[in-house]
């Protein structure tokens, strides 16, 4: 059984969950891990001297119960599915993770706005702190521009996914 793992981070509403989502929707054998989804209860969340509770750092996240539930996928990605048939050997099966590392200063726009001085005394630094830990790695990262639309977007991570995943003559995608 094969498994490719695909990871998508950006700034906080950036459109990671809806990107996720339509990948989902177009790639078989494709499930979706997503950071929100364990975030500690907001008794448990720091605030900081302004007030604001502290959501863009890592230890607001269970991440030991995030990282079970990917290692629980990489066991058994079938399971994940509601498969329980043995498959095909040459499937592969997608994992997407997305989460919240912040990627774009310039073009963040919430409705209702944040609350002032929060972006610039909070998530900024957050987001500098987290890209220099990225830049760090030595992973294939694609930075891809906010700016684009929904769909530009998705067009360009779903033809860069179908290149990958030929080269790698794990899967047949089609349109």
């Amino acid at each position: 059984m094969n498994t490719f793992v695909i990871g998508i981070a950006g700034v906080t509403n950036g459109g990671k969950t809806t990107l996720a989502k339509n990948l989902q929707k177009r790639l078989p054998n494709c499930s979706v891990i997503s950071q929100d989804d364990f975030f500690k209860p907001e008794s448990e969340i720091e605030t900081d001297k302004n007030g604001f509770l502290q959501y863009d750092v890592l230890e607001a996240l269970n991440m030991e119960k995030m990282m079970s539930a990917i290692s629980e996928w990489m066991e058994n990605p079938r399971h994940s599915l509601g498969s329980t048939d043995g498959g095909n050997a040459e499937e592969i099966f997608i994992l997407i993770i997305e989460g919240f590392l912040l990627f774009n200063y310039n073009t963040r726009v919430y409705t209702p706005p944040d609350p002032p001085g929060y972006f610039d005394g909070h998530v900024w630094p957050m987001y500098l702190k987290h890209r220099q830990e990225m830049e760090g790695l030595t992973w294939e990262i694609v930075n891809l521009d906010g700016t684009k639309s929904e769909e530009d977007l998705f067009s360009e991570v779903y033809e860069d996914l179908k290149q990958e995943l030929a080269k790698q003559k794990c899967l047949q995608v089609t349109a």
